[in-house]
């Protein structure tokens, strides 16, 4: 090898490591999404400037575990910025978050006439010559009680000693059974504990109604229509799928979900959840969830509730929030939708984190 190439690739080398250490934002033309055009944020009412500003920002934090950030606004995509090597159809688990959608998937079931509404009792819901040990307890707690995590169940995914913690049945291949064996701790109603056990029990009713999986329920009447065509969803060996959590999304297809929760159930023409759930999914507010998360003011349908004031407005926004910093926002007054995806697992600055940037995409609207 010649000096002169040997040179040359050290050069290259040495350009490539450098590449390698930096983090990386994408945000070049794209595919259009039919559905959802893409227009500046300057036309969409942003100040330019300060979503300059915030893409510096992000292009440099110091950990390297955001992977993207999709804001919608009035159907249309505004921003769409991928970092860290994560790309628009890269597939990451949402967490947590999951138990929002599993909650957007019952407004559908109801739509289809599979579930009455949020009113009905667990007990009426499973067929006892199916489930002959269903505990008595559940005759008692009403859909509306898991959604607001107040079932009273003894289960609390801060204390797994508690019988219907998720680590006494997630690794089960058939974990219905065991669920609908958990008794009462306390009266439904009366105290918002945070446990798994209630958004996989709303799973686990769409499913006994619909014959078929939650994530293959979820394709048919939502991902199919959204084009939503690439995720994962863990379902066990009985086909039962977790509804509570680890339901595998792009960033795109995760802010495409909150679009559809901002239109009330509606995807173009197409009405495919129940609007009277919907309108009662983007109000229901119960305080009763106390100060278990600073982020948020109250609790409802799966979803936080949080009112905050960004410039000279107090704005009130839902959220979906999962582990990692995944959250799905959905500003209802502004028709706007904010997904961001991180896999900064465990860490708590990874929330306060998604905060900052919801707070500087909310500040920019207001210049």
């Amino acid at each position: 090898m010649t000096i002169f190439n040997a040179t040359k690739n050290m050069r290259l080398l040495f350009l490539i490591l450098l590449l390698v250490s930096l983090p990386v934002v994408t945000s070049a033309q794209r595919k259009a999404v039919p559905t959802l055009p893409a227009i500046s944020a300057e036309d969409a009412g942003f100040d330019k400037d300060s979503i300059k500003a915030l893409n510096d920002t992000l292009s440099k934090f110091r950990q390297r575990d955001f992977l993207g950030l999709v804001v919608i606004k009035d159907n249309k995509i505004v921003l769409e910025n991928y970092y860290n090597t994560f790309w628009r159809n890269h597939i990451h688990d949402i967490r947590s978050a999951g138990k929002s959608i599993t909650a957007l998937l019952l407004g559908v079931a109801i739509r289809e006439g599979l579930i009455k509404n949020v009113e009905q009792d667990v007990y009426s819901l499973f067929p006892k010559e199916k489930y002959p040990f269903i505990h008595e307890d559940y005759k008692k707690i009403k859909l509306i009680h898991l959604l607001n995590m107040v079932s009273g169940l003894d289960a609390d995914s801060d204390k797994p000693e508690r019988p219907g913690s998720e680590g006494n049945w997630m690794a089960k291949d058939e974990w219905v059974a065991y669920l609908l064996s958990v008794p009462l701790a306390r009266e439904p109603g009366e105290k918002w504990v945070y446990a798994d056990i209630n958004a996989v029990l709303i799973g686990a009713i769409i499913e006994e109604k619909s014959g078929m999986s939650l994530k293959e329920f979820a394709r048919q009447k939502v991902f199919d229509p959204l084009e939503i065509k690439e995720f994962y969803w863990y379902t066990n060996a009985a086909n039962q799928t977790g509804g509570a959590g680890n339901l595998y999304l792009s960033t795109l297809d995760f802010a495409k979900l909150g679009v559809l929760v901002a239109n009330k159930g509606k995807w173009g023409t197409k009405q495919l959840a129940d609007d009277e759930y919907m309108n009662r999914l983007l109000n229901e507010n119960s305080p009763a969830i106390g100060d278990y998360n600073p982020l948020a003011d109250g609790y409802g349908m799966l979803w936080y509730r949080s009112k905050r004031k960004f410039g000279k407005r107090e704005i009130s926004y839902l959220w979906a929030s999962g582990n990692g910093g995944n959250h799905l926002v959905v500003v209802p007054e502004e028709k706007m939708v904010i997904a961001m995806t991180s896999n900064a697992y465990g860490s708590w600055y990874a929330h306060t984190r998604a905060y900052f940037i919801l707070s500087k995409v909310l500040n920019a609207l207001n210049k």
